[in-house]
């Protein structure tokens, strides 16, 4: 059987960047009020907010959920959840730039926030590590 030539390919998986989508969430209850979002490396980070949610157990009171972000001076509400009439909230497409605190403002929880993590490594030397991985001699015989 023919060897597939790596060289033609590593040029052109260079042009892409790939992206690393993982789940992400934090709970926040009366003893942890607080959350605290951030990283610190040279990466492209984008943080997708999907659910809010409460847990069963939440007494029945609202629960209101803030964020703040680095780009905003002041928390902004999210999420006013009571059990009884709204224990979710679908947040589709809110995306929330890094580092971001997340705060309980009021209620005593414990609430449940839910998302996705993105991160785009779009070094050379990521990409190319990674289309030499993925594209090794003996994936092609």
């Amino acid at each position: 059987m023919d060897r597939f030539n790596i060289s033609s390919l590593s040029s052109l998986s260079s042009l892409t960047k790939k992206p690393v989508c993982v789940m992400w969430g934090c709970i926040l209850t009366g003893n942890q009020r607080q959350f605290v979002f951030e990283v610190n490396d040279l990466l492209e980070h984008q943080l997708f907010i999907k659910t809010i949610c409460l847990d069963a157990a939440a007494k029945d009171e609202l629960h209101v959920v803030e964020v703040q972000s680095m780009i905003t001076a002041k928390s902004i509400p999210i999420a006013s959840l009571k059990p009884s009439i709204m224990p979710m909230v679908s947040l589709y497409g809110l995306e929330v730039n890094l580092p971001v605190t997340f705060n309980l403002h009021s209620g005593g929880g414990p609430v449940y926030i839910y998302g996705q993590h993105i991160t785009i490594d779009d070094s050379e030397e990521a990409v190319e590590e990674e289309s030499h991985e993925h594209l090794g001699p003996s994936s092609f015989y």
